[in-house]
């Protein structure tokens, strides 16, 4: 990563969005269009570092980081949700007044992205959107391959899972869905277990995980957003990921679209972002290039 997690929050601010103090970050140049980030599940806006500056330079850039996750709150007796998180990120769009935007969405970041865009598909959503790009997510409840460790945390054993995680574990799993070439280093590894710790945060992994449920009961409303969407839909999609690669592009092929925007990267896992910036940043700005 270009940034550490420590200058990463230097360059961010809280703001108080439903009563919680969330972590965002605004590269705040009033002169260019906009694009929005969300992040994936367990991480937080760090993963978009690889690929900022790049972006920045023609592009005003702003990620928040969800509650539960990063630097933002995150309540251990709560019941999360993604249409709570959908509801954060419409508060934030209006605190920055952002009126014209981009997104760009990664994994649970996916699924908010889902929401939103129902939302503006029906006339109700905050701003104007003017494209959305998905990287490696979970679109599809039936696509979607968990991990076990994700399993077990959705299942009863999820507190005491979350109490005997430890870095040596998180480490193992959380590599196990990047492509064979492209690991994190170990102080990506360091940076991604500080942010998730910070806040005690690591003990709330089990309230967060419910965000699986949330896909099968939504399932109808959020392919639906896609298959209805008023906005061009990207997709940039490392195929070696065991959890969404290849075979969330075929079904995406299937039931969505063949003609929409879609690059497949065929080394890659989970992290596009981060295991080939370059990569994602030439295809997204292709993509944006083309709209």
């Amino acid at each position: 990563m270009e940034l550490s997690v420590e200058q990463w929050r230097e360059r961010g601010h809280f703001s108080r969005l439903h009563g919680r103090e969330i972590f965002c970050v605004d590269s705040g140049e009033p002169d260019k269009p906009v694009i929005f980030l969300i992040h994936g599940f367990p991480t937080s806006s760090w993963d978009w570092v690889p690929i900022w500056a790049t972006l920045n330079e023609a592009y005003r850039l702003v990620a928040l980081d969800m509650l539960g996750f990063g630097f933002s709150d995150k309540p251990h007796a709560h019941r999360y949700s993604i249409m709570e998180q959908a509801d954060l990120c419409e508060a934030l769009l209006i605190d920055r007044k952002l009126a014209r935007f981009h997104v760009l969405a990664h994994d649970y970041g996916d699924t908010v992205a889902q929401e939103l865009l129902a939302r503006q598909n029906e006339g109700k959503g905050v701003g104007s959107w003017l494209s959305v790009c998905f990287l490696n997510g979970g679109l599809f409840p039936e696509t979607h391959q968990a991990r076990l460790i994700q399993k077990l945390l959705l299942s009863p054993l999820g507190p005491l899972i979350n109490k005997l995680l430890a870095k040596r574990t998180f480490d193992k799993s959380f590599s196990a869905v990047f492509g064979p070439d492209t690991k994190p280093s170990d102080d990506e590894l360091e940076g991604f277990w500080q942010l998730i710790n910070y806040k005690d945060g690591k003990h709330v992994f089990h309230k967060l995980i419910t965000y699986m449920r949330d896909r099968k009961q939504h399932r109808a409303r959020w392919v639906g957003a896609l298959q209805n969407s008023i906005v061009p839909i990207g997709l940039i999609n490392g195929s070696l990921d065991p959890v969404s690669g290849a075979h969330m592009v075929a079904r995406y092929r299937e039931i969505i679209s063949r003609d929409h925007f879609t690059v497949e990267l065929p080394t890659i896992g989970h992290y596009p972002q981060v295991e080939a910036p370059a990569e994602v940043v030439k295809a997204y700005l292709r993509f944006l290039r083309q709209l």
